[in-house]
């Protein structure tokens, strides 16, 4: 189907949104008209799907020029016919490249919503919401390129630069390249112009176009549309805050696995209590339990008193002062005295003499 090629495309009528109260709008679309994109922009919103399909199915370029099969007919479109058809300058830098890298940094600042020069690998909602839109627009018209319409690029700034700052630009020469691109065969460009082929195929008396219908009228820029965009991106912008905001408040949060990283494990070892330990931690147990005073009173009454080193030595001293003095005592009278034998040798001289 001939609405694939169209899917994500945009087209503008002027007329209603240059009376719009925007300010800023309106400031946006009149930098897009005196750039001399007007005709390619808001050229009458005509498209014949039959003879669009025709087209990129036949279509290549030979030596500059794309030429295709529409209903049997050969069509030759060439840079000049394609610049005459929508009255673009055909004057002016041809490449992005070529802008010049001040006009750039400037732009950065004239459209960022916070005053900062905007971050040119960031998203669009760092810019106000107008250039918002122009970001928009030139994704979808003007470069036609695929992927996130919500990411800035460097091409799409380019674009903006051109645009806001009133670069001078050969936009015949710019947008007749990317139609060439589109008909390429190893062209990784995407599909688009449905209006401006459309009405260059018209040129072409002798070709049978079909059936025409109306492009939607949701993806031409009205003052309706407008201020729907405006109200998306608005409401898209809050949820974006609030999501941040409540992201924030939970990161305050630490939880259990940034306290382990924060903490450094220690390696556990395995310890056997000794005997000494255990009872310790037993007397100490004991000792925390309230015992009433009257059961101290009889433990203590039971107890045998303990004496300590110094009444142990003193008893050992008397118990020795105790033995000598008993062997040192005669022997009681009533005892039979134990008469010892007396060798010779024992006796005195005088006594062994008489014997």
């Amino acid at each position: 189907m001939a609405s694939s090629l169209y899917s994500n495309a945009q087209h503008v009528d002027f007329e209603s949104v240059l009376a719009m109260d925007d300010p800023g709008m309106v400031s946006m679309f009149e930098a897009l008209m005196a750039s001399g994109l007007r005709g390619f922009l808001g050229c009458p919103a005509v498209v014949y799907e039959d003879a669009l399909v025709d087209f990129f199915e036949n279509a290549s370029v030979r030596n500059g020029v794309v030429f295709s099969t529409v209903g049997g007919q050969i069509v030759e479109i060439s840079e000049k016919l394609f610049a005459e058809t929508f009255e673009l300058p055909i004057d002016g830098l041809g490449d992005l490249s070529e802008i010049p890298k001040d006009a750039i940094f400037d732009a950065r600042s004239i459209v960022s919503l916070s005053g900062e020069p905007i971050n040119l690998s960031g998203r669009k909602n760092q810019m106000k919401m107008p250039f918002r839109l122009l970001c928009d627009i030139v994704a979808k018209a003007i470069s036609v390129k695929a992927g996130s319409f919500n990411a800035i690029t460097v091409e799409k700034f380019s674009l903006i630069t051109a645009v806001v700052c009133g670069v001078k630009m050969n936009w015949a020469k710019f947008l007749f390249g990317v139609l060439k691109k589109m008909v390429s065969a190893k062209s990784k460009q995407a599909k688009g112009f449905a209006i401006q082929i459309s009405l260059l195929l018209a040129t072409f008396p002798t070709v049978e176009l079909g059936e025409s219908s109306e492009f939607p009228a949701s993806k031409i820029l009205s003052k309706k549309t407008v201020l729907r965009f405006v109200s998306i991106n608005d409401r898209e912008g809050a949820e974006e805050v609030t999501g941040a905001a409540k992201k924030k408040a939970v990161s305050k949060k630490r939880t259990a696995a940034d306290i382990e990283a924060a903490v450094p494990k220690k390696k556990r070892t395995s310890k056997k209590k000794s005997i000494s330990s255990i009872s310790s931690l037993e007397l100490v147990e004991v000792a925390e339990e309230a015992i009433p005073i009257q059961q101290v009173a009889e433990s203590l009454d039971v107890e045998e008193p303990r004496c300590s080193s110094t009444d142990a030595v003193d008893l050992i001293i008397q118990q020795v002062l105790d033995e000598t003095r008993s062997a040192d005592a005669p022997a009681d009278i009533d005892q039979p005295a134990v008469t010892k034998e007396k060798n010779w040798f024992d006796l005195p001289y005088d006594d062994i003499v008489k014997q």
